[in-house]
């Protein structure tokens, strides 16, 4: 008996799954309000230098004393970070000062905003950059009182949410049978979706920064009190010598699916006979060096590190400037969210009927072939634009959907925590840079889009080394993976007959019976 049958005798789609599941969805579902609160909190308002004292407590008109004080840019529009050095009271004799430039007046001298900004506050009442005038966890970053505070706040929030979305997919993926393994990680990807969706609705009625980061941390709070409910994995427990905790929680989900008399069957012999192979390979106790211990684990790491930085490095490229599309933010956060309806529709076809790899690596690359795409378009085309941009999201949103399935199905439990913990890493390594690469934009306007890109096309290309992993059992031990080896036979990777027998002789059959 493997340990596979001993969760089907125990219930592997039972009233357990169905709680286990949905609870540890909970905090998936707000998560996407903090990885995309930027967008709302940090809104750039549009706003222009702010006039001299001397002239705003004048009985001038709004707009004139703007005109006597700003220049305009190319465009026509108010300059963000100029104004005169002295009020030019003689611009306002004349229709607008564009006129005096065709006239041959010489330029005006200017300077930077001495005395800080004025926002307008008609779509947003309050964000960071208005208040601190600043360009960039939880419910403390709500109360800060300085840019400093918030960033700290900001960077706590996001170590913990890292965290807890990695606890929350290894819990998920190891009390679930194989067989549904892709729908039921599909659909905890589109709590993430819902979470999107819920963001722009709850930003749009609550447009004071504060207000609304307090909005989207508070329901954490209540995930807090019931996540001491959940049961720690079986697999790891057996693996890590806690055998008598791993039978009790195995008779806990007995129960609570209805199997009492299965529940009573558990014994410590039966795990011990079902998990034999495991636990004899099994060394007690790993760290994140094993993740390189071997070459296939080595390949494994190299490859999916590509994968998940590329593929969150493109999508908060694309997702944390939704202000360069020139419509609503609260419009464009809702087609960005809505667009991994179907996206993670397709991906789950795909990876049910071809395998993970094949779906990985096309999402990549069309996500890649989209945005280099939209380099070609011209700025004035902004429904075509929007167009490819949200296309190229949703295979970035099936990429990373893909990614987390598939990457717990490749690391073994003993060390499925450090492997996801690294490619995480990765990910948010990638999510950093992602910003820094909009600077390029500022001499080179096509380089931020060619490089985003260029990204999941490259990495496309490494996720084609990967093994696939359709339809095969979660391996436990570092063992496993190695005996999958990297040979392709009939669209499944099977071990090399030579390899299996120098590790173990007895698994020989195995090849000549396929």
């Amino acid at each position: 008996m493997a340990f596979s049958d001993l969760l089907e005798q125990v219930g592997s789609t039972g009233c357990f799954q169905f709680l286990h599941v949905t609870l540890l969805s909970m905090p998936i579902l707000m998560m996407a309000s903090h990885n995309l609160l930027q967008n709302f909190v940090a809104a750039v308002p549009p706003h222009h230098c702010a006039p001299y004292a001397n002239l705003s407590m004048s009985s001038m008109g709004a707009g004139d004393v703007l005109q006597a004080t700003v220049p305009l840019d190319q465009n026509g529009k108010p300059e963000r970070c100029r104004r005169y050095v002295h009020p030019q009271l003689q611009l306002l004799s004349s229709n607008s000062s564009e006129s005096l430039w065709e006239e041959g007046v010489e330029e005006i001298e200017t300077q930077s905003c001495e005395d800080g900004w004025y926002y307008n506050t008609t779509e947003m009442s309050s964000t960071i950059i208005s208040e601190v005038n600043g360009k960039f966890g939880g419910t403390c970053a709500a109360f800060s009182t300085s840019f400093t505070m918030f960033c700290i706040f900001r960077v706590c929030c996001g170590m913990a949410l890292s965290g807890l979305v990695l606890n929350s997919f290894s819990l998920i993926v190891e009390w679930i049978p194989t067989r549904v393994r892709t729908v039921v990680g599909t659909g905890t990807g589109y709590f993430y979706t819902a979470g999107q969706l819920i963001l722009a609705a709850v930003a749009y009625c609550i447009r004071d920064w504060r207000w609304l980061t307090l909005a989207v941390s508070l329901p954490f709070y209540v995930s807090f009190l019931y996540s001491w409910w959940f049961l720690e994995s079986a697999r790891w427990l057996v693996l890590t010598k806690k055998s008598e905790q791993a039978v009790k929680n195995l008779k806990t989900v007995a129960r609570i699916n209805g199997r009492r008399a299965e529940a009573d069957k558990i014994n410590f012999e039966m795990l011990q006979e079902s998990m034999k192979k495991e636990m004899a390979f099994s060394k007690g106790s790993y760290s994140a060096l094993d993740l390189l211990r071997t070459s296939t684990m080595r390949t494994i790491t190299v490859c999916l590190s590509a994968v998940w930085f590329s593929t969150s490095f493109a999508y908060y490229g694309l997702s944390m400037d939704l202000q360069k599309f020139g419509v609503s933010i609260y419009l464009i956060q809702i087609i960005f969210g809505a667009v991994d309806i179907p996206a993670k529709i397709l991906v789950t076809i795909s990876m049910s009927m071809l395998g993970q790899r094949p779906s990985q690596c096309r999402a990549l690359v069309l996500a890649g072939v989209m945005i280099l795409i939209n380099l070609l378009v011209p700025y004035d085309l902004q429904v075509l634009r929007t167009s490819l941009a949200v296309t190229g999201k949703g295979c970035l949103a099936a990429s990373f959907n893909c990614c987390y399935l598939y990457s717990g199905e490749l690391y073994p439990t003993v060390i499925r925590q450090n492997g996801m913990g690294w490619v995480s890493m990765m990910a948010r390594f990638g999510a950093m840079v992602a910003p820094m690469v909009l600077l390029l934009g500022e001499d080179s306007p096509w380089l931020p889009g060619f490089i985003y890109g260029g990204a999941p096309i490259v990495s496309g290309i490494f996720a084609f080394l990967l093994p696939e992993t359709l339809a095969q059992p979660l391996p436990d031990t570092i063992q496993d993976v190695d005996d999958r080896g990297f040979v392709w036979k009939k669209d499944k990777r099977l071990p090399e007959k030579e390899d299996m027998a120098k590790k173990d002789p007895s698994c020989v059959h195995l090849k000549e019976s396929v």
